[in-house]
Protein backbone atom coordinates (compact mmCIF):
# COMPACT_ATOMS: atom_id res chain seq x y z
CA UNK A 1 0.00 0.00 0.00
CA UNK A 2 1.50 3.26 -0.70
CA UNK A 3 2.37 6.05 1.58
CA UNK A 4 0.95 9.59 0.44
CA UNK A 5 2.12 12.66 2.36
CA UNK A 6 0.87 15.88 2.09
CA UNK A 7 3.44 18.95 3.11
CA UNK A 8 2.29 22.41 2.56
CA UNK A 9 4.66 24.43 -0.11
CA UNK A 10 7.31 23.01 -2.41
CA UNK A 11 10.05 23.94 0.13
CA UNK A 12 8.50 21.61 2.79
CA UNK A 13 8.16 18.95 -0.33
CA UNK A 14 11.75 19.54 -0.63
CA UNK A 15 13.12 18.85 2.84
CA UNK A 16 11.16 15.88 3.57
CA UNK A 17 12.33 14.49 0.18
CA UNK A 18 16.02 15.34 1.03
CA UNK A 19 15.58 13.77 4.39
CA UNK A 20 14.09 10.94 2.73
CA UNK A 21 16.76 10.90 1.05
CA UNK A 22 19.29 10.50 4.04
CA UNK A 23 17.66 8.19 5.60
CA UNK A 24 18.23 5.43 2.72
CA UNK A 25 21.09 6.09 2.45
CA UNK A 26 21.66 5.25 5.85
CA UNK A 27 19.88 2.00 5.77
CA UNK A 28 21.08 1.16 2.92
CA UNK A 29 24.65 1.60 3.71
CA UNK A 30 24.35 0.01 6.93
CA UNK A 31 22.41 -2.79 5.65
CA UNK A 32 25.07 -3.56 2.62
CA UNK A 33 27.51 -1.34 2.48
CA UNK A 34 26.54 1.09 -0.37
CA UNK A 35 23.89 3.14 -1.39
CA UNK A 36 22.46 2.53 -4.89
CA UNK A 37 19.87 5.57 -6.24
CA UNK A 38 18.40 6.58 -9.40
CA UNK A 39 17.50 10.17 -9.35
CA UNK A 40 14.72 12.04 -11.33
CA UNK A 41 14.66 14.94 -13.84
CA UNK A 42 12.19 17.83 -13.74
CA UNK A 43 11.56 21.05 -11.82
CA UNK A 44 10.52 19.52 -8.41
CA UNK A 45 13.65 17.21 -8.20
CA UNK A 46 15.66 20.04 -8.71
CA UNK A 47 14.63 21.33 -5.41
CA UNK A 48 15.48 18.47 -3.34
CA UNK A 49 18.89 18.38 -4.95
CA UNK A 50 19.39 21.71 -4.11
CA UNK A 51 18.22 21.13 -0.41
CA UNK A 52 20.17 18.06 -0.45
CA UNK A 53 23.33 19.75 -1.70
CA UNK A 54 23.15 22.03 2.11
CA UNK A 55 25.56 21.17 5.11
CA UNK A 56 22.50 20.40 6.89
CA UNK A 57 21.60 17.36 5.07
CA UNK A 58 24.48 16.32 2.67
CA UNK A 59 26.77 16.21 5.81
CA UNK A 60 24.98 13.24 7.07
CA UNK A 61 25.40 11.44 4.16
CA UNK A 62 28.77 8.37 3.41
CA UNK A 63 28.94 10.13 -0.01
CA UNK A 64 32.08 7.50 -0.94
CA UNK A 65 29.77 4.47 -0.37
CA UNK A 66 26.56 6.11 -3.19
CA UNK A 67 26.17 5.50 -6.57
CA UNK A 68 24.00 7.32 -8.47
CA UNK A 69 22.25 6.44 -11.80
CA UNK A 70 19.71 8.19 -13.53
CA UNK A 71 15.99 6.74 -14.05
CA UNK A 72 15.25 8.44 -17.44
CA UNK A 73 17.77 10.43 -19.45
CA UNK A 74 17.08 13.34 -23.00
CA UNK A 75 19.11 11.70 -25.96
CA UNK A 76 21.41 15.39 -25.73
CA UNK A 77 25.28 15.71 -24.97
CA UNK A 78 25.85 15.93 -21.47
CA UNK A 79 26.27 19.35 -21.03
CA UNK A 80 23.11 20.01 -22.86
CA UNK A 81 20.39 22.10 -21.13
CA UNK A 82 17.97 19.63 -21.30
CA UNK A 83 20.35 16.85 -19.87
CA UNK A 84 18.85 15.64 -16.56
CA UNK A 85 22.44 14.82 -15.54
CA UNK A 86 23.57 18.14 -16.20
CA UNK A 87 20.96 19.05 -13.50
CA UNK A 88 22.08 17.01 -10.99
CA UNK A 89 25.23 17.23 -11.31
CA UNK A 90 25.44 21.10 -11.71
CA UNK A 91 23.02 21.39 -8.42
CA UNK A 92 24.04 18.29 -6.01
CA UNK A 93 26.72 16.07 -7.58
CA UNK A 94 29.45 18.30 -8.12
CA UNK A 95 29.10 19.62 -5.03
CA UNK A 96 29.47 16.64 -2.88
CA UNK A 97 32.67 14.74 -2.38
CA UNK A 98 31.07 11.34 -4.21
CA UNK A 99 33.82 9.52 -6.37
CA UNK A 100 33.39 10.29 -10.22
CA UNK A 101 33.39 6.56 -10.85
CA UNK A 102 30.38 5.95 -8.92
CA UNK A 103 28.33 8.58 -11.28
CA UNK A 104 26.25 6.32 -13.72
CA UNK A 105 25.09 8.54 -16.06
CA UNK A 106 23.10 7.49 -18.90
CA UNK A 107 25.04 8.29 -22.90
CA UNK A 108 22.50 10.35 -24.19
CA UNK A 109 25.11 11.72 -26.91
CA UNK A 110 24.71 8.20 -28.39
CA UNK A 111 22.41 6.81 -31.04
CA UNK A 112 19.74 5.74 -28.63
CA UNK A 113 19.28 2.07 -28.76
CA UNK A 114 23.02 1.64 -28.16
CA UNK A 115 23.35 4.12 -25.30
CA UNK A 116 20.23 2.30 -23.99
CA UNK A 117 21.81 -1.10 -24.27
CA UNK A 118 24.84 0.27 -22.72
CA UNK A 119 23.13 1.50 -19.97
CA UNK A 120 21.63 -1.55 -19.32
CA UNK A 121 25.28 -3.56 -19.79
CA UNK A 122 26.18 -1.15 -17.20
CA UNK A 123 23.54 -1.88 -14.48
CA UNK A 124 24.31 -5.83 -15.03
CA UNK A 125 28.14 -4.82 -14.18
CA UNK A 126 27.05 -3.32 -11.07
CA UNK A 127 24.33 -5.24 -9.61
CA UNK A 128 24.82 -8.70 -11.59
CA UNK A 129 22.68 -11.17 -13.72
CA UNK A 130 19.47 -10.74 -11.86
CA UNK A 131 17.04 -7.73 -11.83
CA UNK A 132 19.04 -4.57 -10.09
CA UNK A 133 17.37 -3.33 -6.75
CA UNK A 134 17.80 -0.11 -5.97
CA UNK A 135 17.25 1.37 -2.34
CA UNK A 136 15.95 4.30 -4.04
CA UNK A 137 14.15 5.25 -6.95
CA UNK A 138 13.16 9.46 -7.25
CA UNK A 139 10.21 9.74 -9.76
CA UNK A 140 7.94 12.91 -11.23
CA UNK A 141 4.98 12.77 -12.39
CA UNK A 142 4.05 14.33 -15.84
CA UNK A 143 0.62 16.37 -16.43
CA UNK A 144 0.04 13.59 -19.22
CA UNK A 145 0.32 10.85 -16.74
CA UNK A 146 3.81 9.75 -17.48
CA UNK A 147 6.95 9.12 -15.22
CA UNK A 148 10.81 8.32 -15.81
CA UNK A 149 10.10 8.12 -19.76
CA UNK A 150 7.14 6.09 -19.57
CA UNK A 151 4.75 8.26 -22.06
CA UNK A 152 1.09 7.06 -22.54
CA UNK A 153 0.45 4.82 -25.63
CA UNK A 154 4.38 4.14 -25.87
CA UNK A 155 6.13 0.85 -26.49
CA UNK A 156 8.15 1.07 -23.51
CA UNK A 157 5.02 0.38 -21.65
CA UNK A 158 5.02 -3.30 -23.24
CA UNK A 159 8.88 -4.27 -22.13
CA UNK A 160 8.90 -7.00 -20.16
CA UNK A 161 12.40 -8.61 -20.79
CA UNK A 162 14.79 -5.24 -20.95
CA UNK A 163 15.73 -3.18 -17.89
CA UNK A 164 16.18 0.24 -19.94
CA UNK A 165 15.14 0.73 -23.55
CA UNK A 166 15.02 3.91 -25.89
CA UNK A 167 11.05 5.15 -26.37
CA UNK A 168 10.04 7.33 -28.67
CA UNK A 169 7.77 10.15 -27.32
CA UNK A 170 5.29 11.44 -29.87
CA UNK A 171 3.99 14.41 -28.53
CA UNK A 172 7.63 16.06 -28.42
CA UNK A 173 8.84 14.54 -31.34
CA UNK A 174 11.93 13.21 -29.38
CA UNK A 175 13.72 10.12 -28.38
CA UNK A 176 14.65 9.27 -24.48
CA UNK A 177 15.98 6.73 -22.56
CA UNK A 178 14.11 5.33 -19.48
CA UNK A 179 14.32 2.57 -17.16
CA UNK A 180 11.45 0.51 -17.66
CA UNK A 181 8.37 -0.49 -15.33
CA UNK A 182 9.67 -4.07 -14.45
CA UNK A 183 13.13 -2.56 -13.28
CA UNK A 184 11.24 0.42 -11.12
CA UNK A 185 9.14 -2.02 -9.77
CA UNK A 186 12.07 -4.27 -8.05
CA UNK A 187 13.51 -0.77 -5.64
CA UNK A 188 13.33 -1.05 -2.58
CA UNK A 189 11.36 2.17 -2.34
CA UNK A 190 10.09 4.08 -4.97
CA UNK A 191 9.35 7.82 -4.42
CA UNK A 192 7.49 10.40 -5.97
CA UNK A 193 7.90 13.95 -5.53
CA UNK A 194 4.71 16.02 -7.23
CA UNK A 195 4.36 19.55 -6.69
CA UNK A 196 2.30 22.37 -7.81
CA UNK A 197 -2.06 22.58 -9.26
CA UNK A 198 -1.14 21.63 -12.40
CA UNK A 199 -0.59 17.86 -11.54
CA UNK A 200 -3.51 17.96 -9.15
CA UNK A 201 -5.49 16.20 -11.63
CA UNK A 202 -3.31 13.50 -12.71
CA UNK A 203 -2.44 13.11 -9.33
CA UNK A 204 -6.27 12.68 -8.38
CA UNK A 205 -6.67 10.33 -11.84
CA UNK A 206 -3.15 8.06 -10.61
CA UNK A 207 -4.15 7.54 -7.03
CA UNK A 208 -8.42 7.53 -7.17
CA UNK A 209 -8.99 7.07 -11.19
CA UNK A 210 -9.58 3.95 -12.97
CA UNK A 211 -6.57 1.60 -13.71
CA UNK A 212 -5.81 2.99 -17.27
CA UNK A 213 -1.75 2.40 -17.57
CA UNK A 214 -1.63 2.72 -21.35
CA UNK A 215 -3.34 6.25 -20.37
CA UNK A 216 -1.40 7.44 -17.60
CA UNK A 217 2.01 4.86 -17.41
CA UNK A 218 2.64 6.58 -13.66
CA UNK A 219 -0.35 3.62 -12.41
CA UNK A 220 2.11 1.14 -13.33
CA UNK A 221 4.65 1.68 -10.99
CA UNK A 222 3.75 -0.59 -8.20
CA UNK A 223 6.95 -2.31 -6.53
CA UNK A 224 6.92 -5.99 -5.72
CA UNK A 225 8.98 -5.94 -2.65
CA UNK A 226 9.29 -2.69 -1.67
CA UNK A 227 7.46 0.55 -0.51
CA UNK A 228 5.73 3.17 -2.89
CA UNK A 229 5.81 6.73 -1.45
CA UNK A 230 4.20 9.73 -2.60
CA UNK A 231 5.55 13.02 -1.87
CA UNK A 232 3.60 15.67 -2.75
CA UNK A 233 2.38 19.39 -1.32
CA UNK A 234 -1.37 20.82 -1.02
CA UNK A 235 -1.40 22.25 -4.48
CA UNK A 236 -1.20 19.04 -6.03
CA UNK A 237 -3.04 17.28 -3.50
CA UNK A 238 -5.98 19.52 -3.76
CA UNK A 239 -8.35 17.19 -5.70
CA UNK A 240 -7.86 14.10 -3.55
Amino acid sequence: MAIIKTLPDPLALARAAAAHFVTCSQEAIADHGYFAVALAGGSTPQLTYETLATVEFASHIQWEKVHVFWGDERCVAPNHADSNYRMAFGILLRHSPIPVKQIHRMEGELEPKEAAQAYEDQLRGFFGPKAPRFDLILLGLGEDGHTASLFPGSKALEEKKHWVVANYARRLSAWRLTMTAPLINQASDVTFLVSGENKAEVLRRVLAGRYAPEDIPAQMIRPEHGQLRWLVDAAAAALL
